[in-house]
């Protein structure tokens, strides 16, 4: 194929998903492999990205803007955070160690109370491109996720939840493991686990317990076992991001799987959200970053 004028990566922690970009922001081709910084050491992201890239590289370097957890301090060069209130995208690339030309988007943190995020900027920055003029929440769901206040196209303030890692946790490595399935879905369940603690969360430790409780008496279904779990956290999570939500235009990032869950949960309290596709959303934030890089 022909040189591409540059590549756009989103490098996260179990996957590198790259695509050879144009100028004007057109996708020429995407590819993808496994090689998630989890799996990689330092010396290990140079040729796991030349391995992806191929023949992208075969007519000399090109520009790469990287965003993700290749830019955390377990990653290939940790990338400074900026700090809210600020755009999502910082002008202040970081270089990778590397003989390739690779700038990786830094994340942004808050001192009070102290968070941090990486990764989810540049897709916040792909949602405002594709929005423009959008004021807001944006909910970002994941093993942390996050909601965002934006207004006037920057940052103001933003708070983490570990709801998609506890569920991970809970399912597969405390008592409930025995109850919860793989698979399953119980949309009564889910709605019913989410009204439960989005009113009483101070509740959840307790309510947690009867997944197993109703297992043992009652013979309860794995699946509404699993979607009671996801309701539970969720309802909890929604609770505590309440003074984000709470009358305000809400966007969820993320299509399909668990954002629809956060969409049908937020819908149940009369707060319609507008959904986007995360892969949209990150590619948008990427070309941003690139268009800001060459006009800066």
């Amino acid at each position: 194929m022909s040189r591409p004028d540059w590549i756009a990566l989103d490098w996260g922690t179990t996957h590198l998903r790259g695509w050879a970009m144009a100028a004007d922001g057109t996708v020429i081709e995407e590819r993808g492999s496994d090689s998630g910084m989890g799996k990689l050491g330092p010396e290990g992201f140079e040729p796991a990205l030349r391995a992806m890239c191929g023949d992208w590289l075969d007519h000399g370097s090109v520009p790469m803007i990287a965003c993700g957890m290749v830019g955390a301090r377990q990653g290939w060069t940790e990338a400074d955070y900026a700090r809210v209130p600020c755009p999502p995208l910082s002008p202040a690339l970081t270089r990778a160690p590397s003989d390739l030309d690779v700038s990786i988007i830094p994340g942004l943190s808050q001192p009070d109370p102290a968070d941090v995020m990486r990764g989810e900027e540049t897709q916040i920055a792909g949602f405002l491109a594709l929005n423009p003029g959008w004021d807001g929440v944006l909910c970002l769901p994941g093993s942390h996720s996050k909601w965002a206040h934006v207004s006037a196209g920057e940052v103001v303030s933003f708070r983490s939840f570990m709801t998609g890692e506890l569920f991970a946790a809970l399912s597969t490595h405390t008592v409930l493991r025995h109850s919860i399935p793989a698979e399953g879905w119980d949309e009564a369940a889910f709605d019913a686990g989410v009204a439960e603690t989005l009113s009483r969360p101070e509740r959840m430790a307790s309510a947690l317990f009867t997944i197993r409780a109703s297992d043992i008496l009652h013979g309860a279904a794995g699946a509404a076992a699993r979607s009671r779990l996801s309701g539970l956290l969720i309802g909890a999570e929604l609770s505590a991001a309440k003074p984000y939500w709470l009358g305000q235009q809400i966007g969820v990032i993320g299509a399909g799987g668990l954002g629809s869950l956060y969409v049908r949960a937020l819908g149940a309290q009369g707060a319609p959200a507008t959904q986007a596709n995360g892969t949209a959303v990150t590619l948008a934030g990427l070309i941003a970053a690139w268009k800001q890089r060459t006009t800066a």
